[in-house]
């Protein structure tokens, strides 16, 4: 059996959601206020704390999922 189609399912959506959460991260970085403009909302009152906490726990999912995501791809080549 070959490498690649000895990975099984979860790496992949181990691997897209590390990207997406890293993507999401980088974005929110960049713009602060997407929440206000999806959502027409200020929950914070402006202060900021919102997109910080949403930056580390987009970042720490980023982690996990890309950790997670690579022991799959060292079962799979050992």
């Amino acid at each position: 059996m070959s490498a690649e189609s000895a990975l099984r399912h979860r790496f992949y959506v181990e691997a897209v959601l590390a990207s997406v959460t890293g993507i999401l991260a980088v974005a929110t970085l960049i713009s602060r206020e997407w929440i206000e403009i999806i959502f027409g909302v200020d929950p914070d009152g402006g202060s900021g704390a919102l997109e910080v906490g949403i930056v580390v726990v987009l970042a720490a999912a980023t982690l996990t999922f890309g950790i997670l995501a690579r022991a799959e791809w060292r079962h799979a080549h050992p």
